[in-house]
């Protein structure tokens, strides 16, 4: 190998390392995440509370596009992930009231 053939083998070795990395601390990130939207979808269920928020969904949009912008990320592109976050919760919380409905209806 040459030099040049080298050094860039190793750049991308240091990158891969790195994206490996980030795609951890994404997939640990959600993970706690959804911790918190399954305690709050039991929540809403035992209350009645509806599923869905829609001006809590639209404020988070709104704040994840500006942080996206101030991180150099594409805000379509946070928007759409948001949007596909929030309706895996809103799906999680509607199961959370279906079964808090049966449970209701065995007492």
């Amino acid at each position: 190998m040459t030099d040049v053939v080298s050094k860039a083998a190793e750049v991308l070795a240091e990158h891969r390392s790195s994206i490996d990395r980030l795609d951890a601390i994404l997939v640990y990130t959600l993970g706690e995440r959804f911790k918190h939207t399954k305690a709050v979808g039991k929540l809403k269920a035992a209350h009645d509370l509806p599923p869905s928020d829609p001006a809590r969904e639209a404020d988070q949009i709104a704040r994840l596009e500006a942080l996206a912008k101030e991180a150099n990320l594409d805000p379509e592109f946070a928007k759409k992930f948001l949007n596909f976050i929030i309706a895996e919760v809103i799906q999680h919380h509607q199961k959370h009231q279906k079964h808090q409905k049966h449970q209701k209806h065995q007492t």
